[in-house]
């Protein structure tokens, strides 16, 4: 197994760890807000997918063979978009109050963009004549 490969499941990880870290706080009313326990916020639960993509994605490392490889570029990619996104929704201001962003939403991101990088930068399996 590569390096790309250990790399990619070690964030893969990180990423599936920080979605029970807290991701942002409230201090006036405070509220702490996980990736799995958002109470009390029309959030939804956006860790689950987190946990499930970077699930997705550690499996198609583990396989080596090319469909593997290109359904697991399909994951990551739709992993960063979908941190990003989670990014841009917990950290907005609303109604004069502005949530205090914590570490656990942008290790989200970082793990996500790792995992991205070591998919894209892997050796492609050759193919079979």
């Amino acid at each position: 197994m590569s390096k790309l490969k250990i790399a990619g499941i070690l964030a893969a990880i990180v990423i599936i760890i920080s979605a029970f870290m807290p991701w942002l706080t409230i201090e006036s009313k405070q509220l702490v807000f996980t990736g799995l326990d958002t109470k009390g916020s029309s959030f939804g639960e956006p860790g689950v997918l987190n946990i499930g993509m970077s699930v997705i994605c550690i499996i198609f490392f583990l396989i080596p063979q090319r469909w593997a490889t290109l359904a697991n570029l399909f994951s990551a990619t739709f992993l960063v978009a979908w941190t990003f996104r989670n990014l841009l929704i917990f950290s907005r201001c609303e109604m004069g109050e502005c949530p205090h962003r914590e570490t656990g939403l942008f290790l989200s991101l970082a793990g996500a963009i790792v995992v991205f990088l070591c998919v894209v930068l892997q050796k492609q399996p050759a193919k079979k004549a």
